[in-house]
């Protein structure tokens, strides 16, 4: 996450008019409050404009201005749609049974972001619709969940129960727990059970209900207590019980089980995607899941579950592109920070280039090195223009349509080495580049709601880009390229070869750590799924689905 912005000095004399103008005076007026208020009104474009033309946004603005996203932006100022797209369901992705007003993204998202290309599958429209009554039967505050946490109470599971459930319970950054959240749906539309998610302090706000009439969040009076710390000590870890080779059909299963699906091989729970393990996670009532990881690819060589994914996804490298679209909606208050910051100042551009950056302390490149790095890669691959070093760039006026740059980064020194850049010298092309930063961090804070919220603003932008470059290894910019159904050009770690960029095979993101999952690789190479799975472009050893 990242922030800065700025057009030039001479731009901002042409927008307001030269110094001498500014010093003439006039005769004062008196205004009345109604004469304020429509002076306030007609003056706001205005201001924005000086805004953004004297100096980068902040974020910290955009949270100042109370205005209400709605259908004012539908036709958003984006010189990139010549008209608004119709089809704000997505394909039939989205139910139709919501207040709009309730959560403004849900619909106007597509207003914002080139039209996908790829059509949900008949049958996974069906099966969200089924999914989505199974919740309201089972959701909280209904009769069936109460039974269901009266047995969890109980310490047994004696008997079959209606309503079974997975509850997400957080790990890691956003990005993390973005990709963890639609591996955990996945699963739970696959297995017939309702997926709850334990909303930590720093997620609340994040996000509107994703389910009509009912509600995914978990209860805060949930029996299991003290879920972010439960973890490796966990009385009932789900490989420690599958160890008792308990008898599933004896009644004499817990109440609950705990999953440990993360990157640290020695402490996961490997025998989950086992189809012999199957018979003791569906007949457990309730399973509490705790991961970083997009373990998405491993249901698609599980073979309990292929039959049922080909019918959901006959294109494998749309699963997070469709799941990702129908769940995360950004609640209103960011929704407004989203649309405000994108009809202010990228909504002009011709063209949107995102630039994500993510520096790992086990890979480190100086600023310099990677600055080199990102234009080797856009200029090689036609993104972004060479400079003329003997030419000086031009203004950049009112009407001008640039092409913009949206850099995503903690820290701001990149984003002022490529703004000086394209400030200061004229392109070979001719074109005007204007490089912009919402956020600017310096260090990640995911216990923070505010870090978190400019996280989620800055990956719905980036998802609004006509071309992306992403850092390898980031769930942030997975979130992205997916939501966005981007192919993004990776820059690679400085540890992993010598290229600047690769361009991905797909739009999904990488599982990084499969290698101790067993039964993953024990796979027939008949099966067809298999070969969708390939390794990634950044994580040797690493699994993402591709067509």
């Amino acid at each position: 996450m990242d922030g800065k912005r700025v057009r030039s000095s001479v731009d901002l004399e042409l927008q307001i008019g030269s110094k001498p103008e500014l010093q003439k005076r006039s005769t004062p007026t008196i205004l009345t409050p109604g004469m304020m208020i429509f002076t306030c009104f007609m003056f706001l474009p205005l201001m924005v404009l000086l805004l953004g033309a004297n100096r980068n946004p902040s974020f910290e603005w955009l949270l100042g201005v109370e205005i209400t996203a709605g259908k004012g932006s539908k036709y958003g100022s984006s010189a990139s749609f010549s008209e608004p797209p119709n089809d704000k369901l997505l394909g039939g992705l989205l139910s139709a049974g919501f207040d709009e007003a309730s959560c403004l993204s849900r619909y106007q998202s597509a207003l914002y972001r080139k039209q996908s290309n790829h059509t949900p599958s008949p049958y996974l429209v069906s099966r969200l619709r089924r999914y989505e009554a199974l919740h309201r039967r089972c959701g909280p505050n209904t009769e069936l969940y109460q039974k269901a946490i009266e047995q969890l109470k109980s310490n047994r599971s004696t008997e079959p129960t209606e309503c079974n459930y997975v509850v997400w319970v957080p790990s890691d950054g956003l990005g993390n727990r973005i990709i963890t959240i639609v591996s955990a749906f996945l699963y739970a539309v696959l297995t017939d059970k309702v997926l709850l998610v334990d909303l930590s302090d720093d997620l609340r706000d994040l996000f509107c209900e994703p389910f009509p009439g009912t509600s995914w969040i978990l209860p805060s009076d949930f029996p299991v207590n003290n879920l972010e710390s439960l973890f490796l000590n966990a009385p009932l870890r789900f490989r420690d019980v599958l160890g008792k080779k308990l008898d599933a059909t004896d009644g004499s299963l817990p109440s609950y089980l705990y999953l440990h699906l993360t990157h640290d091989q020695r402490f996961s729970d490997h025998m989950f995607f086992c189809e012999e393990a199957q018979p003791l996670l569906q007949r457990t009532p309730w399973l509490l899941l705790r991961s970083n990881q997009y373990f998405v690819p491993a249901l698609f060589r599980a073979s309990q579950y292929e039959k049922e994914l080909s019918l959901l996804f006959p294109m494998k490298s749309v699963v997070f592109h469709h799941l990702g679209r129908y769940l995360l909606h950004p609640a209103n208050p960011v929704w407004g920070y989203i649309t405000r910051y994108y009809d202010a100042y990228l909504g002009n551009a011709k063209e949107m280039v995102g630039l994500q950056i993510r520096i790992f302390e086990a890979a480190p490149i100086s600023s310099d090195q990677m600055i080199a790095q990102i234009l080797n890669c856009s200029i090689h691959e036609g993104l972004l223009p060479e400079i003329n070093l003997t030419e000086p760039a031009q203004p950049i006026t009112q009407r001008t349509q640039p092409k913009a740059v949206l850099l995503t980064t903690l820290y701001s020194g990149y984003f002022e080495k490529l703004r000086n850049m394209y400030y200061q010298y004229a392109t070979t092309t001719g074109e005007a580049i204007a490089v912009y930063q919402p956020s600017h961090e310096e260090q990640q804070h995911t216990e923070k709601q505010n870090h978190n919220k400019k996280a989620l603003m800055e990956m719905y932008l980036l998802s609004c880009s006509g071309a992306l470059i992403t850092s390898g290894y980031s769930t942030f910019g997975y979130v992205a390229q997916a939501l966005g159904g981007l192919r993004p050009w990776i820059l690679l770690r400085p540890d992993k070869g010598s290229s600047s960029c690769l361009r991905a095979t797909s739009m999904e993101p990488c599982f990084h750590s499969p290698q101790g999952y067993q039964c993953i690789a024990e796979r027939s190479s008949s099966n067809e799924a298999v070969g969708h799975v390939r390794e990634c472009e950044d994580v040797p050893g690493g699994l993402k689905l591709v067509d």
